[in-house]
């Protein structure tokens, strides 16, 4: 579970995937977590400790942290 604390940035992949850039960050990074089944990511979130590959998109996530009580959970 990653607590709404934790998080620097959520980015939507679906408009960043394409950039060099971003692939050169994700192919260097070692605290890389994927959640589900690869190819099927649609946010990267940032937190202080670990990068998640999540297939839930960066919208959707923006919409659930309005919660008050927002932690994104993943099985």
């Amino acid at each position: 579970m990653v607590d709404k604390t934790d998080i620097i940035v959520v980015l939507n992949l679906e408009s960043t995937a394409g950039s060099q850039a971003t692939k050169e960050f994700l192919t260097n990074v070692h605290n890389l977590v994927r959640i589900g089944e690869a190819g099927k990511e649609k946010s990267l979130i940032i937190t202080s400790k670990n990068l998640y590959l999540s297939p839930i998109s960066a919208y959707t996530l923006m919409k659930r942290s309005d919660s008050a009580e927002f932690n994104i959970t993943f099985e």
